[in-house]
């Protein structure tokens, strides 16, 4: 059995033209036997897939405080969200996520961990 995690989400683009602030598909995937300190997020429905890898730490400390790592940045925005800031050759892009699924995927993750390492 696999211990591969994977989340299916929405999140929001956030820009300063009301056009754009929308509903976007994201995935997060954690495989422990792959490795262990790695979370990913992808957004499946996009044209130019693109792949972001960071800590599960860095996800974990975002949520609390404003964390920094690479071309991640993620931060609180009051009780209910974070703000996620990744950065790719193409531009910037500000997402805004509900807490609860990140922090649903990040427990997952440490069940996940604990049974792939017995």
């Amino acid at each position: 059995m696999s211990a591969v995690v994977e989340e299916h989400a929405r999140a929001h683009i956030v820009s300063d033209s009301p056009d754009e602030h929308r509903a976007v598909p994201v995935d997060l995937r954690y495989d422990p036997e792959s490795d262990p300190r790695t979370v990913r997020i992808s957004f499946p429905g996009s044209t130019d897939r693109h792949e972001w890898a960071f800590t599960r730490e860095l996800l974990e400390r975002g949520l609390r405080t404003p964390a920094r790592s690479g071309d991640v940045r993620i931060w609180p925005c009051g009780r209910v969200q974070a703000v996620m800031e990744l950065h790719s050759p193409q531009g910037v892009a500000l997402i805004e996520f509900d807490r609860p699924p990140l922090v649903r995927f990040l427990r997952r993750t440490y069940a996940a961990g604990a049974t792939a390492t017995h």
